[in-house]
């Protein structure tokens, strides 16, 4: 049957149809029919396709009689269909079909209905911890921490008295040789005071003393710090620094003499603990502006929280021992604290309200207002605890397609009226016919839109 169609189909293109196959019934299907087979595509080409057979239809002899014939087989109309009231009537059922059409698409309305509104609010105890990453819906949300650094300078007078070096002493010290091999006595070799560890001497020249117990050399001496510590009575300086101590003995035979000092006003520990006093509380209050100025609009700073995270710089001008009139404190100082973000806190605000939100409602925006009704206090375990309030807007949702069932194919003052029943609206609803001299609700749903606002 298949190879019949498309015989046909080719005979009507005025082509003629060959196969290329090897499928065996598929060849007698096509022999039978009188359709040209070839073993394959470059045979049919090659091979002249024999000239297909014109088929002859059978011979009729003419027919008599045609016209009568004719009038036997015309149909004549009903005598109904010929009558005026028939005619006029299906003419006014086709207008008025045709009106009916136009006043189901033509005719539009929009509604447009005012939201009820009101406000929304809830109180909620907040904790922050350092110990949380995310915000609870339970009240929990992290608490963060900020670090700044700030540079200070403080001045002070100096109310202390003290006494500036002028000039080291100066003696000489007996070396003796304890052992039997001769010792080198290196230049800057230091001695020291048994008596006081803090007074120093070395030695301001090379010598060497002899081999044999008891040689001894004589060396001039220095004190390391000026001023009258310096001046020590005889046979003082009897200790050694060093591995030296091992293989040699010391004395002063004689005083050492010759430091001086001169009595100055100088800085003590007291104004240096004045001047670092002034500073860190001058410092302490421009962190806590610092940190109300940086942080965010809505974030809230746990002030007791604010403290010296290090000392980066302390450095005093003019350094302990030197004799000045003023002293002024440098500091470089790196404070942290910690906070509640705002984001935070509009998050959890969020939250808490979708989970008492009246049924009905929805938001009418995204913002909500967080104002904290109570200060932030630590408790032992250095969490923030305090109540906020979050307000914001929700709006009762009206369905547009409970507004269109309700209305459609209705009058303008039945819709009003329906609308105002059914639903709570600010204001009466406002509805616009197009066109303006219609009066009726549109029937078809997509016709009839909905606004809000």
């Amino acid at each position: 049957m298949d190879l019949k169609v498309l015989q046909r189909h080719a005979s009507s293109l005025g082509a003629q149809l060959g196969l290329v196959t090897r499928t065996r019934h598929v060849r007698e299907d096509a022999e039978a029919l009188g359709i040209p087979v070839f073993e394959s595509a470059g045979e049919a080409q090659r091979v002249a396709w024999p000239s297909p057979g014109r088929r002859r239809l059978p011979w009729h002899a003419p027919v008599k009689n045609l016209r009568g014939k004719r009038e036997q087989a015309s149909v004549k109309e009903e005598a109904w269909r010929s009558n005026p009231f028939t005619r006029l009537s299906a003419f006014t059922i086709g207008v008025v079909s045709v009106f009916a059409l136009v006043s189901l698409f033509i005719p539009s309305a929009q509604v447009t209905l005012s939201h009820v509104t009101k406000l929304q609010s809830i109180a909620l105890p907040v904790v922050a911890s350092e110990s949380v990453e995310s915000v609870f819906v339970t009240g929990s949300i992290p608490a963060r921490e900020k670090r700044i650094v700030l540079d200070g300078m403080q001045t002070v007078n100096v109310t202390g008295e003290g006494v500036i070096p002028q000039s080291k002493a100066r003696g000489v010290v007996l070396f003796r040789n304890l052992t039997q091999e001769a010792v080198t006595i290196p230049s800057g070799t230091i001695v020291e005071a048994a008596r006081d560890a803090l007074v120093r001497f070395v030695t301001l020249e090379n010598g060497v003393v002899d081999a044999g117990v008891g040689k001894t050399i004589e060396l001039p001496v220095e004190a390391m710090e000026g001023g009258l510590a310096g001046n020590l009575p005889a046979e003082t300086l009897i200790v050694i620094d060093g591995r030296l101590g091992l293989s040699l003995s010391v004395t002063n035979l004689e005083p050492t003499a010759g430091g001086r000092e001169l009595s100055s006003v100088q800085a003590s520990d007291a104004d240096r603990a004045r001047a670092k006093d002034l500073l860190t509380s001058f410092l302490d209050d421009e962190a806590r502006l610092t940190y109300l100025n940086e942080l965010n609009s809505g974030d809230i700073l746990f002030e007791n929280t604010i403290s010296v995270s290090q000392t980066l710089l302390e450095e005093y001008d003019p350094p302990a021992g030197a004799a000045s009139s003023r002293l002024t404190l440098t500091m470089q100082v790196e404070y942290s604290a910690r906070y509640a973000s705002a984001s935070d806190l509009t998050e959890l605000a969020s939250l808490a309200l979708n989970a008492s939100l009246p049924l009905g409602f929805s938001p009418a925006s995204e913002a909500v207002t967080v104002e904290p009704v109570t200060t932030p206090a630590l408790d032992d375990s250095g969490s923030a605890r305090w109540q906020i309030r979050a307000e914001r807007e929700i709006v009762r949702f009206i369905d547009a397609a409970s507004v269109t069932y309700l209305i459609r194919g209705t009058s303008l003052q039945t819709a009003q009226t329906r609308l105002d029943d059914a639903f709570p609206l600010d204001r009466s609803p406002e509805i616009k016919l197009s066109p303006s001299w219609w009066q009726w609700i549109p029937l078809l749903p997509f016709r009839i839109e909905v606004v809000t606002e």
